[in-house]
């Protein structure tokens, strides 16, 4: 090249604005990026992450070509999952090759804005140019919510533009402010979490100008159902009539299954001679399944309101109310969902945890799931509290058994939070995540939905008993069976079973508990309920005569248990050791058998000590 010649560079090419869409979950954001972008759009993953980056190229009301991010829905810049720290990264410019916004559209669900403005004036206090989409503005309207744009504007300090996306309403709107976006007006910094809810409760009051009744009623049965002192008093109020009615309403269809168990138990009798499998029938088959079938009235009503309160949508208001408890004990409310899944078995329970995105939140949840009081444990419990607690009144209304019922419930969870507690301050130890989330409309439960719902967890109670239930039973029934005792002895100490129950009574007897009560221990680690058909299986064929054999079970514990032995086993099924089901699935979740042995070590444990104290101090109050 020659001294003096100058050589022509190729300008720059103009660095695009990136306009970032940001918002809560399901505010629209997808549908109003497609609308925006078209078929303008590259999809990635963000790096060292497998969450999703979705950008696309959109022409402003200028003329001038953008970039446009979508990023994850998110609750706040304090981020609990891998997609809100995408975000949060994103908008402050964490990420190296990924610039930070010029201008932020800040979407707005216009039916859910109190929720929606906490996040928004999070994302104005950083200072960049931004606008606000109010998007499903047609849901607001169906609703019967008008809302004022120009009066949220005012309060927020950047243009607010009313959309629906989906039907291309206000998109016009929405480009021309983008391209006049300038960064709001300086806000408080350090701004609380409570504050920011105090704020957009009072922006969201004033941008309101009317609603229907419908709606203030949903609004007026939150302020009570949510608040900070009457709501957990309604809530276990609730549980509590929950747990009377279980015994109360059940009692008619019990006494008819009862009768139905007889009825077939006289009919084989009647037409079969004394057999073997004639004894098989009645006392392993009909004694043991049907002693578990019975309880099938009182689960379906335990059921039935939990169905109700999950269709209802209360109990998602229950989550909410149970967060700030559980934040006492390291967790969050999202640990609630699982925790009372584990009311019906741990098995869901344990598989629903995969929604807690903390991995000691989600560990420690799994831990505690069979804490819970599972429908296992209601043959149990209903069994023994029907034989040795008085059916009696301690006030209108309220029976001494339900009120019973109900205590071991609520000992099963405070268990729960102590184990809880322990877990976070030792091996799980961290910081307690944050917790929001959207609150669905009340509205009344599809009669459908709840029958289906009630056949379903019927049919599994059922199919237990057809299995697992049925199979432990007459095996039992087999070990009790043989070898057959001589002349003057006991059938029960001479069968293969009472020989294994006694070899293991010496461990058992300090804590109160008979040779028949260790001897149901065992298959009850199948399943717990079969405790109950084990009882029955051991009391019929130790029974020296035809009418002891026919008396109920309760009561057989009735004149063969003292109130403090009753007790203790009621003790031990609190903590009792979870069913080998509950183990497999444990050891899935958590990719190994450590786990799985801390939790069986750790329930061992607690239930031996609780039952011995509980024997203990019955004993000597002389109960």
């Amino acid at each position: 090249m020659a001294q003096g010649e100058t050589i022509d560079r190729p300008k720059p090419a103009a660095k695009l604005r990136r306009i970032a869409l940001v918002g809560n979950p399901n505010a629209g954001k997808s549908a109003l990026f497609n609308v925006l972008t078209g078929a303008r759009q590259k999809i990635a993953n963000y790096p060292g992450v497998t969450v999703e980056r979705k950008a696309g190229r959109l022409a402003l009301a200028s003329g001038e070509a953008a970039e446009l991010v979508d990023l994850p829905g998110s609750y706040s810049l304090d981020a609990s999952s891998p997609d809100e720290e995408v975000t949060r990264k994103v908008v402050l410019g964490g990420f190296a090759d990924e610039p930070r916004p010029d201008v932020l559209v800040i979407v707005i669900d216009a039916a859910n804005l109190e929720q929606h403005l906490v996040f928004a004036q999070e994302l104005l206090e950083l200072g960049i140019p931004a606008v606000a989409a109010l998007n499903m503005m047609d849901l607001a309207e169906r609703d019967g919510l008008v809302v004022d744009a120009d009066a949220l504007s005012g309060v927020l300090g950047i243009s607010v533009i009313p959309t629906v996306a989906v039907r291309r309403r206000g998109t016009a709107e929405l480009l021309a402010a983008i391209d006049k976006a300038a960064p709001p007006p300086e806000r408080p910094q350090h701004v609380t979490l409570p504050e920011r809810r105090l704020a957009a409760r009072n922006m969201a009051k004033g941008a309101i100008l009317s609603e229907t009744g419908a709606h203030r009623l949903h609004a007026s049965l939150d302020k009570v159902l949510l608040h900070p002192w009457a709501g957990p008093v309604i809530l276990f109020g609730l549980l509590f009539v929950v747990f009377q009615a279980v015994f109360a309403w059940a009692d008619p269809l019990i006494g008819a299954i009862e009768g139905v168990a007889e009825g077939l138990s006289g009919l084989v009798k009647a037409n079969m001679g004394e057999s073997l499998l004639r004894d098989l029938i009645t006392e392993g088959v009909i004694a043991g399944v049907g002693s578990v079938v019975v309880f099938l009235p009182q689960i379906v009503i335990l059921f039935a309101f939990i169905l109700v309160m999950e269709q209802s949508g209360y109990m998602a208001r229950a989550a909410y109310i149970m967060d700030r408890l559980m934040a006492g004990v390291g967790l969050s409310g999202r640990s609630f969902i699982p925790l009372l899944s584990s009311f019906a078995c741990a098995i869901p329970g344990i598989m629903a945890t995969r929604s807690i995105a903390d991995p000691k939140d989600r560990l420690t949840t799994i831990l505690i799931a069979p804490l819970m009081t599972c429908s296992a444990r209601l043959p149990v419990y209903t069994v023994i509290i029907g034989a040795v607690i008085p059916a009696t009144s301690v006030g209108p209304g309220v029976g001494l058994q339900g009120l019973v019922l109900f205590a071991l419930y609520i000992a099963g969870i405070i268990g729960a939070m102590v184990v809880a507690l322990v877990l976070r301050r030792t091996v799980t130890k961290g910081a307690a995540s944050g917790f929001i989330m959207e609150l669905p409309k009340y509205q009344w439960p599809p009669l459908r939905d709840l029958l289906i719902g009630l056949w379903q967890r019927a049919w599994v109670f059922l199919r237990r008993a057809g299995t697992i239930i049925f199979a432990a039973t007459v095996i039992l029934w087999l070990l009790l069976t043989f070898p057959k005792a001589g002349p003057g002895e006991s059938q029960l100490d001479a069968s293969a079973a009472g020989q294994i129950a006694s070899a293991m009574q010496p461990a058992f007897e300090p804590i109160g508990f008979q040779r028949e009560m260790t001897l149901a221990l065992v298959p009850a680690m199948a399943a717990r309920e079969v405790a109950v058909s084990s009882l029955a299986t051991t009391y019929a064929v130790d029974a020296e005569d035809e009418a002891e054999t026919e008396q109920a079970l309760r009561g057989e514990i009735a004149s063969r248990w003292s109130l403090p032995t009753a007790l203790a086993f009621l003790a031990w099924f609190i903590f009792a050791p979870q069913c080998l089901s509950t183990i497999a699935v444990t050891r899935r979740e958590t990719n190994g058998w450590k786990w799985p042995i801390v939790m069986l070590a750790y329930l061992f444990a607690l239930a031996y000590v609780f039952a011995g104290i509980t024997f203990w101090s019955a004993t000597a109050l002389g109960l």
